[in-house]
């Protein structure tokens, strides 16, 4: 990627501070930046990353393919743009209740981000672009933990672990409900379909606790599993986690002033 292509991407994330920046090429503009980058989501919500082109964005917008790269460099920095699009287009609520309740609503905030945009969950996303809207959800997940008596580190660590989580959590759960339009069947269906095969060749004792905890899960799932409940146990350990670390803390480091008081020492 060329520097010039890097500095025009910032910038573009940045336009709303910055001023949209000008195209270097081609004809004059007939649509904005902003729909340039709506067009894209579009695009990506329909039909997935894999299947995402510029020249589908264009044919959206009714330009020629050309005309595309007079407002964004590319395709990968126009993904970039429409990741911090809808990372600002829900507002973060404001942060009440206690620790875990805080952290559990930055949880549930991203879980449904990924479910409006399943096209979130196939980015590469180890060198994100830095835009406005990213910024402002890093400050507010922090925020979640601000005072509690984390070390910064401590901090960045249990945003990204939450993330990651999440992230894991919602791609199963969006690969469920893929699976169950494109198939036209559910999950019960499926099972019903397996079932005088698999009795045939996994005869009772054969498999003693996976048929017992597979038996219970399934007259309790009605389907092969449940990734909500399943995400909602798992972030339930992981705020365990979570507690213990603060808890241990504490305990190390003995009468130790309040978070708050200590950071303003």
């Amino acid at each position: 990627m060329e520097r010039q292509d890097i500095d025009r991407t910032l910038e573009l994330l940045w336009r709303r501070k910055l001023g949209t920046p000008q195209g270097r090429r081609g004809p004059k503009q007939r649509v904005s930046v902003d729909e340039v980058i709506r067009a894209g989501i579009a695009v990506a919500d329909e039909e997935g990353l894999p299947a995402f082109s510029m020249r589908k964005v264009a044919d959206r917008l009714g330009l020629k393919l050309m005309s595309v790269y007079t407002y964004v460099p590319g395709r990968s920095e126009l993904i970039g743009l429409m990741v911090d699009e809808v990372t600002g287009e829900i507002p973060h609520p404001p942060h009440e209740g206690t620790l875990r309740q805080r952290l559990a609503g930055v949880a549930r905030h991203m879980w449904d981000e990924f479910h409006r945009h399943p096209w979130l969950l196939q980015i590469e996303s180890s060198r994100p672009w830095i835009g406005p809207h990213g910024c402002d959800r890093y400050e507010w997940q922090l925020a979640a933990l601000e005072g509690a008596g984390f070390t910064d580190l401590e901090m960045d660590q249990v945003v990204t672990v939450i993330s990651s989580f999440t992230g894991g959590s919602a791609r199963f759960s969006v690969a469920v409900r893929s699976t169950t339009e494109r198939s036209g069947i559910s999950d019960l269906q499926w099972w019903e379909a397996n079932a005088p095969i698999l009795e045939r060749v996994m005869p009772p004792g054969a498999y003693p606790l996976g048929g017992r905890v597979g038996t219970a899960a399934g007259q309790e799932y009605n389907a092969v599993g449940d990734p909500d409940r399943s995400f909602r146990f798992g972030l339930e350990r992981l705020l365990d986690g979570v507690e213990l670390l603060l808890r241990e803390g504490r305990e190390q480091c003995g009468p130790c002033p309040p978070a708050d008081q200590a950071a303003n020492e």
